[in-house]
């Protein structure tokens, strides 16, 4: 009978598999049996004769079969191959394994942190905020007039949608302030984005804003944490000076320099010999910023200060090409572990 015969051919299907060692022989074994010209399809085509009971419970027992077969060579063959591949690699698995090199923090992303460190423990806390701002935070708010070349399509980014990339993290200022009722002090680390592409300037780079909103901030408050922080980031000996310059949003002005740490202040190419290296740029919050929060101005003063995370990390770690930051050559990043 042919449920005996399929009975004997399972017993001499597995015992022939059992001793399949290569996949030759074990091409050969599926071609013999699961094939279309194979075994099983041949006794797949004697069930015609038989009853339609018959034909279900044999034709049900071979198809399971020819499954537990594919299964099986699926197996067989990844255990194969695993030999062959030991072999020719000569592994020995008495061997220690490999050691894995651990990867490093970005300098951009180590720089970010020691700063953030330094304002914390000045009372600073860590804000942020959208990369895809409105005019009106980015630039309105900020009392930055309709003619200022920072609003040029050369300077900024727009978006189809009337939005702009952020050109600087204070809209963080503008929209803390809204939230909030003074006294507060705020850092706001994130990227920004300009038309702007060299050896010293990305399209898009990291800042930090800081804000100090209370009764009593004076101009000497902002000269004593930023002397703070550059003695901090760059030594205890760094040399700072301080210069009148111009912003919008504060006023008065200044620019933060520190001697050249490059030359020691003796004047060179990093420097244009000068022996000073701008670092930021800060001031007294202007009137019209306060107005545009509902700050109260006879109450309230303050100031506020932006600074550039890739230059000071050029100017810490000696780097004269900002693209480096950027281009993710493994031999630069490892050099910061």
């Amino acid at each position: 009978m042919i449920a005996d015969e399929i009975e004997k051919l399972k017993s001499e299907i597995w015992q022939e598999f059992e001793n399949i060692d290569s996949l030759s022989e074990l091409n050969n074994f599926r071609i013999k049996y699961i094939g279309k010209k194979g075994v099983i399809t041949s006794y797949l085509k004697k069930l015609k004769d038989l009853t339609l009971e018959e034909k279900k419970r044999l034709g049900k027992e071979l198809n399971q079969l020819k499954a537990d077969i594919e299964t099986r060579l699926k197996q067989k063959e990844k255990e194969i191959l695993f030999k062959e591949e030991d072999k020719e690699v000569g592994l020995d698995l008495t061997l220690p394994g490999r050691r894995v090199f651990l990867g490093a923090i970005h300098p951009l992303s180590q720089i970010i942190d020691e700063l953030c460190a330094i304002f914390s423990r000045l009372g600073f806390e860590i804000v942020t905020g959208p990369e895809i701002e409105t005019e009106y935070y980015n630039f309105t708010a900020l009392n930055i007039p309709d003619w200022h070349p920072a609003r040029d399509m050369q300077a900024t980014f727009y978006l189809k949608n009337g939005a702009i990339l952020r050109t600087h993290t204070s809209p963080m200022q503008i929209r803390t302030m809204l939230e909030r009722v003074p006294p507060l002090r705020i850092i706001a680390p994130g990227k920004v984005y300009r038309c702007d592409a060299d050896v010293r300037h990305s399209p898009m780079f990291h800042q930090i804003e800081g804000l100090m909103v209370d009764r009593e901030v004076s101009f000497s408050d902002l000269k004593g944490i930023l002397t703070y922080f550059a003695k901090e980031t760059f030594g205890e000996k760094t040399k700072v000076r301080f210069r009148p310059s111009y912003f919008p949003f504060t006023e008065p002005s200044v620019e933060m320099d520190i001697g050249c740490v490059i030359c020691n202040s003796k004047g060179c190419r990093v420097c244009s010999y000068t022996g000073w290296l701008e670092i930021l740029g800060a001031g007294m919050v202007h009137p019209e910023v306060f107005k545009a929060v509902n700050y109260d101005t006879e109450i309230w003063q303050g100031f506020a200060f932006g600074l550039g995370i890739e230059r000071i990390a050029m100017i810490k770690y000696g780097i004269d090409d900002i693209r480096l930051f950027f281009e993710n050559h493994l031999y630069f990043l490892e050099s910061f572990k």
